[in-house]
């Protein structure tokens, strides 16, 4: 088990929080993976990096988007939104596969944007830090726990 996935399952578990861990052949894109693991795209968090201002934030959005970059600027009130390097963000996961990251933000210092299409579903998954392995739980637990910002990007 990752680091980041030890972290993200302590935290659950301290909070009483239901999950469900899904464990898949590796796959390599967001689509791939919610195959994979036989969850739908509508539902699946794909996980985005993003420099807003030059301040590092983390972006979930259905596995079959992309993010609309001026979109999530206009919604935060940032002057520039790009997507970040792998540089920028390596070192902020430890143990955590590059591409893999939960859509946590706050258990790894930066703020969360969910995308409001995420919203629509009772249930989100995500990797939990492994190419091969998803978690899947409550989107009311999400939010409670996360308290990312919803918006429209």
């Amino acid at each position: 088990m990752t680091m980041p996935a030890q972290q993200l399952k302590q935290f659950l578990n301290q909070n009483e929080i239901n999950y469900l861990i899904i464990q898949h052949s590796p796959a390599f894109t967001a689509q791939g993976i919610a195959e994979a693991a036989h969850v739908s795209g509508r539902y699946f968090a794909k996980t985005v990096m993003v420099s807003l201002d030059a301040h590092l934030a983390l972006a979930a959005i259905p596995a079959m988007r992309q993010v609309d970059l001026p979109r999530l600027a206009r919604a935060v009130g940032a002057k520039q939104a790009v997507l970040a390097s792998e540089s920028q963000f390596q070192d902020r996961f430890p143990g955590c596969e590059l591409g893999a990251m939960p859509p946590f933000g706050n258990l790894f210092g930066m703020e969360t944007y969910v995308s409001r299409d995420l919203s629509q579903a009772q249930e989100i998954a995500f990797n939990a830090g492994l190419q091969s392995e998803v978690m899947l739980l409550a989107w009311r637990d999400y939010l409670r726990l996360v308290k990312p910002k919803v918006l429209d990007f």
